[in-house]
């Protein structure tokens, strides 16, 4: 016969209910362990997102800051090394679009005149020419420079190639050296094109052109030359061409002998381009640097272009010029 207890319940029912009790008080403190680790991995996952935003944060001001700071050494006198050469480079094709463009080449050596321990500018040059526009207002900024910094010297290096736009350029220096092998000259200028109006024939394809003046079609290879248009093209490259002259004449002036081959587009040797007067001697930039203007050490003041790069110099340039101005009373 069953005992019944002082609650009215057998004691089995009583037991079961006990562990029922104690299962689900055993569910909850799982529940509980569960969301208190989750609780913790969510923070110690904070605290990494929160440490590499940091760490990001560090290395970013380390890119920006660290190389401001050189730019800064250059723009003032930050320096305890002494006097340096600044070397600014044109290295490639000349043009609006490509790493030596007027603009970079220009601000670059600004901030080399501008540097109170440069004790002369050396441009390199290793460059087959390009647009006569941006060799040009480099040219016209480097006799601006010179003018306005008569104290300090500026010099051209000629590489492996120092030829049309590139020695457009170089004849705006006090002085051109070269190397022996070095390819120099190539005083001219030229416009491409050509013609296809045979082949369309042959393949039976017709040419459809609707234009809006008279000559807009001009250099369409696709058409008929015209004896109009070759002669204007040809007055207004002859003019460019002038141009190139005068500008050489006016940077080398006396030196330049009076072969006329020198402005027939031809170029030569480093020792030729010397005997022709349109180098002054033969050497590189360290010797330049340390025979011409009398220091060992060079600093290279050319802004770089690769895509980050190019953003990147542009704000160190601007950021460090304008801490030049808002330091300088201090400075002094």
């Amino acid at each position: 016969m069953s005992k019944i207890n002082h609650d009215g319940q057998p004691p089995s029912i009583q037991a079961g209910r006990a562990q029922t009790s104690r299962g689900a008080g055993a569910a909850d403190d799982a529940l509980v362990l569960i969301a208190k680790e989750a609780l913790r991995e969510s923070i110690r996952a904070r605290r990494w997102r929160i440490f590499f935003r940091f760490v990001f944060i560090g290395l970013f001001l380390m890119l920006l800051i660290l190389p401001l700071v050189g730019t800064l050494m250059k723009l003032d006198s930050f320096g305890s090394a002494g006097r340096h050469a600044a070397i600014v480079e044109v290295s490639g094709v000349i043009s609006a679009g490509s790493a030596a463009n007027a603009k970079h080449i220009v601000d670059a050596l600004e901030a080399a005149f501008a540097n109170k321990r440069t004790a002369g500018v050396i441009v390199n040059i290793n460059s087959p020419g390009g647009s006569p526009v941006q060799a040009g207002r480099v040219f016209d900024a480097m006799l601006r420079l010179r003018s306005e910094h008569p104290d300090t010297p500026l010099h051209a290096v000629i590489a492996d190639v120092g030829a049309s736009g590139g020695y457009y350029i170089a004849a705006a220096a006090d002085r051109i050296y070269a190397d022996k092998a070095s390819a120099v000259g190539s005083i001219g200028v030229r416009m491409d094109s050509f013609g296809a109006v045979e082949a369309l024939k042959k393949l039976g394809i017709e040419r459809r052109l609707i234009t809006a003046g008279e000559n807009k079609a001009l250099l369409d290879p696709f058409l008929d030359e015209v004896p109009q248009h070759r002669a204007h093209l040809e007055r207004v490259v002859a003019d460019i061409h002038q141009q190139f002259i005068d500008a050489v004449k006016q940077g080398r002036g006396e030196r330049l002998s009076d072969d006329d081959a020198i402005f027939s587009g031809l170029f030569w040797s480093g020792e030729e381009a010397m005997a022709l007067g349109l180098v002054d001697e033969l050497s590189s930039d360290r010797y330049v640097a340390r025979e011409v203007l009398g220091v060992e050490r060079r600093v290279d003041f050319t802004l770089r272009q690769g895509p980050l790069e190019k953003l990147m110099g542009e704000v160190r340039l601007q950021a460090g010029l304008w801490l030049q101005s808002a330091l300088h009373p201090v400075l002094q």
